[in-house]
């Protein structure tokens, strides 16, 4: 299967895990995106009715409304009977980073707000270690620069997340900051460092949130489980 083939497979999977009648949290990012779209195509064709949906970000609201899939806020439906989104890393105790797509904060709402929360991807997101790639952290703009000098200090090789050539605005009008975890760290360690800041709104290390993993990989399905 090509990347896209194993995304679609996934997200696939998990839908067979959403009933009629159910509240659901749609992720962000490449695999979400072909969820979010098998959810359409189930409701146009009637296989699934009464859903009430929300999202992680700007960008899946107007993907899902295009499709006709309800949209209600949080508040409104929680506690969520599932949320599915992917992740950037995976590692074998099911903790995640997330949010190199630049949603983590709501990302992290909406799945502690659920409770189940099913992690779809294909199996390159496997990985021994946490921290092959950045880890995100997002943070107010009046202590970007602060912070920035601190994680230096720290040996988190801080960059700024830049778009379109200015730094990069979430929804909830924070910067990012991408850092480095040093290998001979646990992330863990590092993240409660981190935490400790003034200024941290909220980083991508997901350690407890998911539930359960559905990996595509081009010999077929397989499940991770809490």
């Amino acid at each position: 299967m090509t990347p896209r083939e194993m995304k679609i497979a996934a997200a696939r999977a998990a839908l067979q895990q959403v009933k009629s009648g159910m509240t659901l949290g749609l992720g962000t990012g490449s695999t979400a995106e072909e969820f979010v779209r098998l959810v359409g195509e189930a409701l146009a064709a009637r296989a699934l009715r009464d859903i009430r949906c929300t999202c992680t970000s700007n960008k899946t609201e107007q993907q899902a409304r295009s499709l006709g899939i309800p949209i209600h806020a949080l508040a409104e439906i929680a506690p969520l009977d599932l949320a599915v989104d992917g992740a950037d890393e995976i590692d074998g105790k099911l903790r995640l980073i997330k949010g190199r797509g630049g949603a983590l904060l709501r990302e992290k709402i909406v799945e502690q707000a659920s409770r189940r929360f099913i992690v779809i991807a294909d199996d390159s997101k496997l990985v021994e270690r946490l921290g092959v790639g950045v880890l995100p952290v997002e943070v107010t703009p009046f202590a970007r620069e602060l912070l920035q000098r601190r994680f230096a200090a720290m040996d988190l090789a801080p960059v700024l997340r830049m778009q379109d050539g200015a730094p990069r605005v979430t929804d909830e009008g924070h910067q990012l900051l991408d850092v480095r975890i040093p290998p001979n760290r646990d992330i863990a360690d590092v993240v409660a460092q981190i935490r400790e800041l003034a200024g941290v709104v909220e980083t991508g290390f997901f350690p407890r949130e998911a539930s359960e993993a559905i990996i595509a990989a081009a010999s077929g399905i397989r499940t991770m489980r809490r």
